[in-house]
């Protein structure tokens, strides 16, 4: 095991998505990167690239709260088409995050409710991003994601925004379970869409409002459940008993948006 899994870095061979993403590759260039205080996803580090330059880089990305990832050299090959990488990449955002004081801002301005969605661990960008056009559509205020686990704001996910992203709110927050605390703190109810829970459609949003759309394998994390109000679910009459994450979500959005407009239904 290298120095660096013991330094708890996690190994991340198989980041098929990084292709797509703005990267910043060099000692000296990812240096003057962190100087700048530029938005950014996370910290690549080749196996056996432990000089001190290189631990000095983890270091600064540790007293931000940047993730670092161990790979394999060929994969900061290919990111870096041919330019000298050194060992080091980072991965920088397409689109700039903001906070979730921006989000309630937003709200405030316009004169509504806070409709957010919060996505525990939403890793598959192109879920992320069709996540992000349904929710521009139904006049959802923001997204929040998790600093880990999650897929960032790259360019594959704006290209399914289908360029909502250019007009989401997105922020990114340490810790999920902590941030619905304080969202029910500023009176905003708080929905996990899960199995075994009320019905979707039985249940009054026209509040101030979030949703909690779960990881496309495991769902909504227990934890993050158990921090929620309600748990609301979707029948399902086939042989699956899960939707994609999208998909759930954008019934969800809809059901709200229905509610918030005054929409009547039919029955």
């Amino acid at each position: 095991m290298s120095d660096f899994n013991k330094n708890n870095i996690s190994d991340d061979s198989v980041d098929t998505d990084a292709r797509f993403t703005d990267v910043i590759v060099g000692r000296n260039p990812v240096t003057e990167a962190l100087r700048s205080g530029r938005e950014i996803d996370k910290l690549l580090i080749a196996h056996g690239s432990n000089s001190g330059s290189v631990r000095a880089l983890v270091a600064k990305c540790r007293e931000r709260g940047i993730p670092v990832k161990e790979v394999a050299p060929q994969k900061l090959d290919f990111m870096s088409g041919g330019a000298s990488h050194q060992g080091v990449a980072l991965v920088v955002a397409s689109h700039e995050y903001c906070e979730v004081k921006d989000i309630l801002d937003f709200a405030a301005e316009k004169g509504e409710a806070p409709f957010i969605i919060i996505c525990d661990g939403i890793e598959d960008p192109h879920n992320l991003g069709a996540i992000i056009r349904t929710a521009e559509a139904c006049g959802v205020h923001g997204i929040i994601i998790p600093k880990r686990r999650s897929a960032s704001l790259n360019a594959v996910v704006a290209k399914a925004s289908a360029g909502a992203l250019e007009y989401m709110r997105v922020a990114r927050v340490t810790n999920v379970t902590a941030c619905i605390e304080e969202l029910k703190e500023k009176g905003i109810w708080v929905y996990a869409a899960d199995m075994d829970g009320q019905s979707w459609c039985s249940v009054d949003y026209k509040g101030a409002t979030a949703f909690v759309i779960g990881s496309e394998g495991r769902g909504v994390s227990a934890l993050v459940k158990k921090s929620c109000d309600v748990t609301v679910s979707m029948p399902m009459s086939g042989k699956i008993n899960s939707l994609n994450a999208s998909v759930a979500a954008g019934v969800l959005m809809y059901e709200a948006a229905r509610q918030k407009q005054g929409i009547k239904s039919n029955n």
